[in-house]
């Protein structure tokens, strides 16, 4: 799958019934960084090269449809290499909003809940969300994967 084909099949707002493919190729993008990573550190893995912008696009349609349930999934494939943290935006956990997805979070008994969501406070902090809206945001993405 193809960042092109990707937005053709489920666009940068899918549906519910989208939802299980997007997570897939998430997950499959992640694994391929993180056995990318996992090779260039002199361990055996997967030499293949994730398609570039496929999980980026993929945390946006994750974003778009808001659900607190991917924010750990989100936050698994930000943390699979230095490249992917850097790659991917921290606003991208907070596709339900910021109070709401800090709520979840809160409400999570696991060391990497705890993790995103102080990641979260220490991004919140330091002005990653001034101005911040679910639905900016994706304008912003509409702009970068559609133009306009």
């Amino acid at each position: 799958m193809t960042t092109e084909e990707s937005l053709a099949l489920y666009g940068l707002t899918p549906k519910e019934a989208d939802l299980p493919q997007i997570r897939a190729i998430l997950d499959r993008e992640a694994e391929i960084e993180r056995n990318h990573y996992n090779s260039a550190v002199g361990r055996k893995g997967d030499p293949r090269q994730r398609e570039d912008d496929l999980a980026m696009l993929s945390c946006v349609q994750l974003f778009a449809y808001g659900d607190l349930q991917d924010v750990l999934r989100i936050w698994d494939a930000k943390q699979t290499s230095m490249d992917m943290a850097c790659y991917l935006d921290v606003q991208f956990l907070c596709g339900a909003g910021l109070e709401e997805t800090k709520a979840y979070l809160s409400t999570l008994d696991s060391e990497n809940a705890k993790e995103a969501l102080e990641y979260i406070l220490k991004c919140e902090g330091g002005g990653d969300f001034n101005g911040f809206s679910p639905q900016s945001q994706l304008a912003g993405y509409r702009r970068y994967f559609e133009g306009g």
